[in-house]
């Protein structure tokens, strides 16, 4: 049986390539590299789950990295139950054809609950008493601490967060090479995020990008040789690129400017109030998807962000059948950024209103994605005092709130979410197997390259 390691390296994108690339060089010589045309909204979950399930976000329903619940009249961000996506997934048309087939899945996206034999995935527990014990999630549930053993504590504060680094994707590719020594997986998928962060932090062109790409190689370049010296083929993929960013747009504000939105005064902060909203947005990077209460609001909501400085184009429901994007999860009406703009999730008016989560790394809470969380506010007196004030609270037992993320957008210099401007700028395909070598591929083809390569 033939065994397949595919390497998801967020962020990577052809004009990234070059002499400090060496270990992805060698694998691109031995096989090919081609352009992979993404989706829409070209963000990780959506992505994902388009490779994984070889469909559109109109059939599979990841239409961004969350959306609005309609049914719980909430906002929901990074859920994890693999159950949200629909459709048929890479393995289970793989488990008929071989009966003895094994799948893992490390640190890819809705990861829980996914039929497959092994995976791994980040997931913090909630003791009663208000703590937040950072940690992972296995299947079986014995496969995390062998592999803490193995390895140590997973480093979450390097995989999101203002301490986000090389260590978290050095962990996940370390872990991945033992799990292929445990189980021997015919297909194993392994997410190697580190590109994401400083991309975001300092854009694409900054000049520190380049040591990124050299370290997230040397990583991938040792996972990779292990792969093929245990006689595995290699994939690597990635989901999006990353566009120099100049223009935060608070769409939210603008809907509140307006009158669409509703908020709820508690404890002297502003809560944003879903359901009694008549529209307001969730935000996810260059795409927001908005949700309108009375459709009879929907032509006036779409003139009034058409107008807004930084939306490039609104689309209604014609618009999002013609990008793929048609499912009831989606917004009422999907706005897309101009090149050099993202989304902020901002609603509050007055600074001093802000909810206590909103200078905090608080990917749950928060009714839209926000990269500031990479960020700890530059211009705060004595941060590293408050920083080790609040980790000795925490040590001593007692509650407190690590309110160290600025309330600066303009701080983020790249975003991703819109179609790549060029080839060059997109997400890339290479592998190993040169008789699966094409000019270019859909990201929808991915889930039959994979089918190809066993079937061959």
């Amino acid at each position: 049986m033939n065994h397949l390691v595919v390497i998801n390296i967020v962020g990577l994108t052809p004009d990234l390539l070059g002499p400090h690339t060496p270990h992805l060089n060698r694998l691109i010589e031995d096989g090919f590299m081609c352009p992979l045309n993404g989706v829409f909204p070209a963000v990780t979950c959506t992505a994902q789950a388009s490779m994984l399930t070889g469909t559109m976000p109109t059939e599979h329903g990841i239409v961004g990295n969350g959306w609005y619940f309609r049914d719980l009249a909430e906002v929901g961000f990074w859920k994890q139950s693999n159950h949200l996506v629909q459709g048929e997934k890479v393995w289970d048309a793989l488990y008929p054809q071989y009966p003895d087939f094994i799948c893992s899945k490390l640190f890819w996206w809705y990861n829980m609950y996914a039929n497959v034999n092994y995976s791994v995935t980040p997931r913090p527990m909630y003791p009663a008493d208000g703590r937040k014990v950072l940690d992972i999630y296995s299947h079986p549930s014995d496969l995390q601490a062998t592999l803490k053993q193995k390895l140590g504590e997973f480093p979450f504060f390097n995989f999101w967060g203002p301490m986000s680094g090389l260590a978290s994707s050095q962990w996940i590719a370390q872990c991945a090479m033992e799990e292929f020594k445990m189980h021997r997986p015919n297909l194993q998928l392994v997410y190697l995020p580190h590109l994401d962060y400083n991309l975001q932090r300092l854009g694409p062109n900054a000049p520190q990008i380049q040591q990124d790409v050299t370290a997230i190689d040397r990583v991938a370049g040792e996972l990779i040789e292990f792969a093929r010296a245990e006689g595995a083929a290699v994939m690597v993929v990635s989901e999006y690129g990353i566009m120099p960013v100049d223009q935060p747009v608070l769409i939210n504000r603008v809907l509140r400017e307006h009158g669409y939105i509703e908020v709820r005064e508690t404890l002297g902060w502003e809560l944003l109030d879903c359901g009694a909203s008549r529209a307001f947005a969730v935000a996810d990077h260059q795409c927001a998807h908005v949700y309108v209460r009375d459709p009879k609001d929907q032509a006036a909501v779409k003139q009034l962000l058409e107008k807004t400085d930084g939306i490039d184009r609104v689309l209604d429901d014609a618009g999002k059948q013609e990008w793929g994007l048609n499912h009831d999860r989606a917004g009422d009406l999907v706005a897309v950024s101009t090149p050099n703009a993202w989304f902020v999730y901002y609603y509050w008016l007055d600074e001093t209103k802000a909810p206590d989560f909103a200078t905090t790394v608080d990917i749950h809470r928060k009714p839209g994605y926000d990269p500031v969380e990479l960020f700890m506010d530059p211009d705060h007196p004595a941060l590293k005092l408050k920083v080790i004030g609040r980790l000795i609270q925490k040590k001593l037992g007692f509650r407190m709130l690590m309110d160290v993320i600025p309330l600066k957008p303009e701080l983020v210099k790249g975003s991703h979410g819109r179609h790549a401007m060029t080839p060059e700028t997109g997400p890339l395909f290479i592998c190993s197997d040169r008789s699966l070598q094409a000019d270019h591929y859909e990201m929808t083809d991915i889930k039959a390259c994979v089918l190809r390569y066993f079937q061959q």
